[in-house]
């Protein structure tokens, strides 16, 4: 007898689906703080909030919701072009940048022929759409979490499609040197396309020259997201950056009004908000540096990192989840990424952390004194 799951896909049975962090809500429902109680300092989310300008662009959006939102978004696009001295023709929007990731698959990629490269301790999803689309993915070595872009480009195969690299990376906060990145970018073969993952390029005092490979027409594209600088990650809002005829078939390939008018809206406006960026990045630099000189007082192993979170080694990363979570704090553990030593910490605004570096010696020693069947 045929039954429900018989007719599943079998990429679909077999797939462990992505963890995202824990909602505060749910945090509140199950140890009964209020949520203003709680502190998340899991998802990478920007700490000051959304930009102004952005939020002042919704409210004026809002009466015009029941109209069907610019389905080219044309003048997001426009604003995006601008800002990066592009034109319109290379700017495709994504319901956060993890649908670009899609496109990519659907455009590049036959299941059962096509393969993806990425490294080992890359972003979850590229593995989870490869084996959605029936795409062998093969995870490189990344000795001390950085990206081996030796052994990637001896990695390279006839069918090789689409190689993902990720700088910063998350969840190690790794970047790649400008130096290695133009080397690899311009030694690959005209049969592959490099998708270049710069969700946290804006974290970078020194970024990458990528703006030039798209004009120069390399098989390149840069994923871009709203979520991390701007504070829009509950808009989903991102975009790909690529030269236009590669755009173009992204273009086909996006489904009719992926982005809603509200985002589109507080994307332009955020575009604009200089100082709500350089807010941000003065406080991600400075919590940056607060982390990491705690961990080192606490004789953690950390990766230094280019982002705005940074990744530690703790011994059970599970038990220094739970422990804070008992506090109210939710991270992010990392077993998922196979590494069950470590979490990621996001970082917060200054009074956050500094409760947070109040509580966190007391969740570490915990953590480290209590049986594993009291985690849960």
């Amino acid at each position: 007898m045929t039954t429900l799951e018989d007719l599943v896909n079998p990429g679909i049975r077999s797939l462990t689906p992505y963890e995202p962090g824990k909602p505060i809500e749910e945090l509140a429902r199950e140890q009964g703080f209020a949520p203003e109680e709680i502190c998340k300092l899991a998802s990478n989310e920007n700490p000051l909030g959304p930009s102004p300008l952005a939020l002042q662009a919704i409210r004026e959006a809002l009466p015009h919701i029941h109209l069907y939102p610019d389905g080219a978004g044309h003048l997001l696009r426009e604003a995006i072009a601008s800002h990066h001295g592009l034109a319109a023709e290379n700017v495709v929007l994504g319901n956060g940048s993890n649908e670009i990731i899609e496109l990519l698959f659907h455009v590049f990629v036959l299941p059962g022929i096509h393969e993806v490269l990425c490294s080992r301790h890359a972003f979850a999803v590229y593995r989870l759409m490869a084996q959605l689309f029936d795409a062998p993915c093969l995870e490189t070595p990344d000795p001390e979490f950085r990206h081996d872009l030796s052994v990637l480009r001896k990695s390279i195969g006839a069918q090789t499609r689409l190689i993902f690299l990720t700088s910063p990376n998350n969840p190690t906060g790794c970047r790649i040197p400008n130096r290695e990145l133009e080397e690899f970018v311009r030694a690959i073969p005209p049969h592959t396309v490099v998708a270049l993952d710069e969700a946290y390029v804006d974290f970078l005092d020194d970024p990458p020259p990528s703006i030039s490979w798209v004009r120069e027409g390399r098989n390149i594209v840069l994923l871009r997201t709203f979520s991390k600088m701007e504070g829009l990650a509950g808009l989903r809002i991102g975009y790909a950056l690529a030269p236009a005829p590669l755009a173009s078939w992204l273009q086909r390939a996006r489904q009719p009004f992926n982005t809603n008018s509200l985002a589109q809206a507080a994307a332009i406006a955020a575009l604009k908000d200089h100082a709500h960026r350089e807010q941000t990045r003065r406080i991600i630099r400075e919590g940056r540096i607060r982390l990491e000189d705690a961990f080192t007082a606490e004789g953690l192993t950390y990766v230094p990192s280019a982002a705005n979170f940074v990744m530690v080694r703790v011994g059970d990363g599970d038990r220094l989840f739970q422990s804070l979570l008992r506090r109210g704090w939710i991270v992010r553990p990392l077993r998922s990424y196979g590494l069950p030593e470590w979490v990621r910490v996001s970082i917060g605004t200054p009074e956050q952390m500094t409760r947070f570096l109040e509580v966190f010696p007391a969740a570490l020693r915990e953590s480290a004194t209590t049986p594993a069947s009291a985690t849960g």
